[in-house]
């Protein structure tokens, strides 16, 4: 007969890992002598070596116990079945060391990739990085909120970046969020964004993905609060007709389809 410390020995496990097969039931604690020790056979050996063979095989321990009382069929199903759990678990981690890998990049938290290669054309344009993560942090927001159109939206922008408006616009902002609101270059951008403006309402291209009111006041909100420049030019903009940001509305009717400048 075998003492605790000799079973573990014969078995290749520890005393402890004895002790907790004991307490979740996987092997019969035997009782004890009349010395107060407890006492065990070959059996004992058997078992703990098939429920540390089972365990070492990445088995988990709620189902080693099924497994040792199984029929020679029953074994070899519930071995396949935890083989394909453990596949499944298998691709979950590696599907999440691929993301872990795009996030030491930065920019890829909570973004998709799509988004950081329009960011990274933003920056191929000479944009400064306080805006580029202005910018990046209002795509966060709309990609959790329109996940399913994102990919969509920023074809759209590439587009857009063709467009010779589009890119004089974006020069501006390698240095505008530092202008004064008095700077005479705000006004300049107030006519591209108005042109910019004009062209999306007769394209039917406006509007705001869905979004809920509150949701374009915020990212409205965050991009006057940007500098003082920004705050003027929603404000010019205003004053000739123009609502809104990220929404167009309440559209100059009169400057549509007449080719006319904005004043």
């Amino acid at each position: 007969m075998l003492t605790i410390s000799q079973l573990a020995a014969y078995a290749g496990v520890t005393v402890r890992a004895v002790r907790h097969y004991h307490q979740v039931g996987l092997l019969p604690e035997p009782e004890r002598d009349r010395s107060g020790y407890r006492s065990y056979d070959a059996g004992a050996v058997v078992r703990l070596i098939r429920i540390r063979t089972l365990a070492d095989a990445g088995v988990p321990l709620a189902r080693v116990q099924e497994l040792l009382d199984a029929g020679p069929e029953e074994f070899a199903e519930g071995v396949r079945t935890i083989d394909t759990n453990l596949r499944a678990e298998i691709r979950r981690l590696q599907g999440t060391r691929k993301r872990l890998a795009r996030l030491a990049a930065g920019e890829h938290l909570a973004l998709p990739g799509s988004v950081v290669g329009y960011l990274d054309r933003l920056r191929g344009l000479g944009v400064v990085e306080r805006y580029i993560e202005m910018e990046r942090d209002a795509w966060i927001m709309i990609a959790a909120q329109v996940p399913h159109l994102i990919d969509f939206v920023i074809a759209k922008k590439h587009e857009q970046l063709d467009d010779p408006d589009m890119v004089k616009l974006y020069s501006f902002f390698r240095g505008a969020l530092d202008w004064p609101a008095d700077d005479p270059r705000v006004v300049e951008v107030a006519d591209i964004v108005e042109r910019l403006m004009m062209r999306a309402v007769e394209a039917g291209e406006v509007g705001a993905l869905g979004l809920d009111d509150q949701f374009v006041d915020l990212l409205d909100s965050t991009m006057v609060q940007s500098s003082p420049a920004a705050e003027r030019l929603v404000a010019i903009l205003e004053e000739r007709g123009w609502r809104g940001w990220t929404r167009v509305e309440r559209v100059p009717a009169e400057r549509l389809h007449t080719g006319l400048p904005p004043t």
